[in-house]
């Protein structure tokens, strides 16, 4: 193992991913070291890109509590950017963090990066009430946690999320087209995560937004990026919405799948009721960082077909 006399080592998870891959870019970028942990058996591609990049990786088997551990000493923080379910966000990640305590590693930084759902009701999001049931494990542990919020990841508005349909020139919604929503790019929400995993001094919840927008304004950017103009669609009400999500989980359940359609609808209801809005705001805290728009995100969409 590296020389543990730097005072910069950060102890990353969900390294392979494309959200972890980039926080490890940005933290190499800020000088840190970088130990990476990955599962045995992990795509050997993935692992040399890693590696060619100048990132430590280490193989380690989360069922082996010893092996876990000696992969985080001398860190200073870890970062946690896996993906999944129960299975991952709940068991995985206590196992990460039991490791992390363990062995003294003073903060750790857990794959939270959504909107704020400590202000949801349970079973308004899958996802995110297995987020809300790792916190409280976190928020017990003898250890400085820091969760990272960023609302949705605008990158989606390009095709993945029903929004900004740029066939029928639509911008799709339920509820108010005034309602205010918080947007924030994979590369932006990685960027501010390498500064904070390298901030001593950060709370509990840091909350940003590379833009904050509504409905009307997601149309404006589109008609600015695209240069065609975009119609507002009000497919119905948030309780419509609703009924929505019930039958595409009854017809389509797919329990074992992180991201079924559902899951989505789940995470727009969430958006576009207005309770997990993200204020205050952090985004001045790292002013180094420059926020890209939705308007960017989709003119840079539009010009790579």
């Amino acid at each position: 193992m590296e020389n543990l006399q730097t005072d910069k080592i950060i102890i990353l998870a969900g390294a392979t991913g494309h959200l972890g891959g980039r926080i490890a870019h940005y933290l190499l970028q800020r000088g840190a070291t970088v130990r990476a942990l990955v599962r045995k058996g992990a795509d050997i591609r993935k692992l040399n890109e890693l590696k060619q990049a100048g990132i430590m990786v280490v193989e380690v088997d989360y069922n082996n509590p010893q092996e876990l551990a000696k992969a985080c000493e001398g860190g200073i923080c870890f970062i946690s950017a896996v993906s999944g379910l129960g299975d991952v966000i709940v068991d995985a990640q206590t196992k990460l963090l039991e490791a992390a305590v363990k062995v003294g590693v003073p903060r750790f930084i857990p794959s939270d990066f959504s909107i704020d759902f400590t202000k949801l009701p349970d079973g308004s999001n899958r996802n995110l009430d297995l987020r809300r049931q790792f916190s409280r494990i976190l928020d017990k542990a003898p250890i400085q946690a820091t969760s990272i919020l960023n609302g949705m990841f605008t990158d989606l508005l390009t095709g993945q999320a029903p929004v900004i349909l740029s066939g029928p020139k639509l911008v799709l919604h339920w509820g108010s087209a005034d309602q205010l929503m918080d947007f924030t790019t994979i590369e932006n929400t990685a960027e501010f995560t390498a500064a904070a995993a390298l901030d001593p001094k950060t709370p509990r919840y840091l909350r940003v937004a590379g833009e904050v927008a509504t409905v009307r304004q997601l149309r404006q950017s589109a008609e600015e990026a695209s240069g065609n103009k975009f119609r507002i669609l009000r497919a119905g009400g948030l309780g419509f919405l609703n009924l929505m999500i019930k039958m595409a989980k009854t017809l389509a359940p797919q329990k074992g799948e992180v991201f079924p359609a559902w899951q989505g609808m789940q995470y727009l209801h969430n958006m576009l009721s207005g309770l997990p809005k993200l204020q205050p705001l952090d985004n001045t805290r790292y002013p180094e960082i420059r926020w890209t728009s939705v308007k960017e995100v989709l003119a840079n969409a539009t010009e790579s077909k």
